[in-house]
């Protein structure tokens, strides 16, 4: 992450959940703004251990103002549940745009710069211990990896984020949807390794 993005996320250190989420709530900094009927910033425990990180607000989050409920977000809930984690007890969820991208696409880059901010401000809020990156957009927003999610799950990454920070890419699970396989190799085997390594290290760091 370049010195902007990092000197950015020094200056919301001051900055409360609420505050940002007001500020989205009346945010026109890009054109996303014009279309979306509710802005989505975030839900969870504000003092979690974990942040997971997806790419953009869907038609049903567009709707409801909450990430993660369609059959996506469905799907993403069970996965956690499988591991013991709660979506509002154990984790805090949100997405590097606010605004629904039209048709589901993937943000551009313009509106991905506009968010950031936010973005990292509500990371600052929480301090989680670690960063779940949810699919390949969450990845180069925050880390800049443009690297397949393929080639680089299951590893624990380095974040500007302080050395008591972590992350980890992960499939989304709107990915897994469409590759509902879960023979050895496949996109929701690898997912299930994956949940495995994180609540080993969510007991690792609770030994601690």
């Amino acid at each position: 992450m370049n010195k902007t993005l990092e000197n950015t996320l020094l200056a919301a250190h001051s900055a409360s959940l609420a505050s940002l989420q007001e500020t989205v709530q009346n945010c026109h900094a890009c054109l996303l703004s014009k279309g979306r009927t509710q802005t989505v910033f975030g839900e969870g425990n504000p003092n979690a251990s974990v942040v997971l990180i997806g790419e953009g607000p869907g038609q049903q989050e567009d709707e409801t103002g909450r990430p993660f409920v369609g059959r996506a977000g469905k799907l993403l809930t069970e996965i956690l549940a499988s591991v013991d984690l709660q979506r509002d007890r154990d984790i805090y969820i949100c997405n590097v745009v606010k605004c629904r991208p039209p048709n589901n696409r993937a943000p551009l880059p313009e509106e991905v710069k506009a968010c950031s901010g936010y973005l990292l401000g509500q990371i600052a809020a929480i301090k989680p211990a670690i960063i779940l990156l949810c699919g390949s957009t969450a990845l180069k927003s925050v880390l800049g990896i443009a690297t397949p999610i393929s080639k680089v799950r299951g590893q624990w990454l380095e974040t500007p984020f302080g050395d008591n920070t972590l992350a980890m890419a992960i499939f989304h699970p709107s990915y897994l949807l469409r590759n509902p396989s879960k023979e050895p190799g496949s996109p929701k085997y690898w997912m299930w390794q994956d949940m495995k390594a994180l609540r080993e290290k969510l007991n690792s760091l609770k030994a601690k």
